[in-house]
C-alpha cells in the first residue's frame, strides 16, 4: 500500500504538524506499516514533508500522547499495540514465523544440556530415546523479549556447536541433520501464570499471564523429532488461523 498524498496547507506554519500527525494517523489505521509497525525514521519524514525535524517531532509526539505510535529510544517509532502474528494453518518455526512479518528477531541460547528424557517427552519422541537434548532458548525482538522456547530435541544435535544451534530455527537445524523436512506438527495453546523462573527471563512479574505453546513436530518418515513448549508473553502476541466452511455431506 503506498503513502498518501504528502500536500500540506503551508498557510499556517504552526499548523503543519498537526497536518503530519493527521495522515500518519490515517496511514496507520489503514494499515500501511504493516507487517513490522515501523514508521520511518525522522529524517525520512522530513524530507517526505519537506518540513523541519521540530516540526516532525511535534508530530510524532502528538501521535504518542494519543497511545497511537510508541517511540523507542534508539531503536525509532513503531504502532502503537502492533500484534505480532503465529499462523496456525501455516508450518513454520516459532522463529521464522516472527521473521517472516519483516521484523529482525534474535535467539538467544541460554542453556544446552543433554538429559534423560522425562517420560511425557519420551513417550511421544519414542520408547528408545532415554536421552536428549534440551535447549533453552530466548526469542527478542527490538531488545525486548518474547517467548522462551524449551525443546527436547534428538541427542544428535549436539554435534552441532553453541552458535550453530543458537542461531538456526529448530526446523532448519533438524533437516540440516537428517535430511528429512519436517512436514507436520501437532500443537496446543494453553494459558498459565508466571512463576519467578519464567518472569525473570521474560522480564516480567511474577504471576503475570502467558500463553503456553506445545509443539510436536513429524519429519517426512513420520519419526517424531521435536518436543517443544513456548512460554509467550501475550501483550503483543496472537495465534491466528483461516477456517473454512465445509458443507455436510448426507
Amino acid at each position: 500500500m503506498k503513502p498518501l498524498p504528502s500536500n500540506l496547507a503551508r498557510e499556517n506554519a504552526a499548523a503543519l504538524y498537526l497536518q503530519i500527525s493527521s495522515l500518519l494517523h490515517e496511514e496507520i489505521s489503514r494499515g500501511l506499516y504493516d507487517p513490522s509497525g515501523k514508521l520511518p525514521s525522522e529524517a525520512e519524514l522530513c524530507k517526505r514533508f519537506a518540513v523541519s525535524r521540530v516540526t516532525v517531532r511535534l508530530a510524532l509526539d502528538k501521535l504518542a500522547e494519543e497511545n497511537v505510535v510508541e517511540r523507542k529510544q534508539g531503536k525509532g517509532t513503531f504502532v502503537a499495540g502492533k500484534q505480532l502474528r503465529h499462523g496456525l494453518d501455516t508450518l513454520r518455526s516459532f522463529h521464522e514465523s516472527l521473521r517472516i512479518q519483516g521484523l529482525n528477531p534474535e535467539m538467544r541460547l541460554i542453556a544446552r544440556h543433554i538429559v534423560n528424557t522425562p517420560d511425557n517427552v519420551r513417550s511421544a519422541l519414542g520408547v528408545n530415546m532415554e536421552k536428549s537434548l534440551l535447549l533453552e532458548r530466548l526469542h527478542v525482538v527490538d531488545g525486548e523479549p518474547v517467548a522462551l522456547g524449551r525443546s527436547y530435541l534428538p541427542v544428535e544435535v549436539d554435534s552441532l556447536s553453541w552458535e550453530e544451534t543458537e542461531q538456526q530455527p529448530t526446523y532448519a537445524i533438524l533437516e540440516s541433520l537428517t535430511g528429512l523436512r519436517v512436514v507436520r506438527a501437532d500443537i496446543g495453546i494453553s494459558a498459565q501464570s508466571a512463576d519467578k523462573e519464567l518472569a525473570d527471563i521474560l522480564k516480567i512479574s511474577s504471576g503475570m499471564p502467558l500463553l503456553v505453546m506445545r509443539r510436536l513436530s513429524y519429519l517426512a518418515n513420520e519419526d517424531c523429532c521435536d518436543h517443544s513448549v513456548f512460554y509467550i508473553r501475550p501483550q503483543h502476541y496472537e495465534f491466528v488461523m483461516s477456517s473454512y466452511f465445509k458443507p455436510v455431506v448426507n
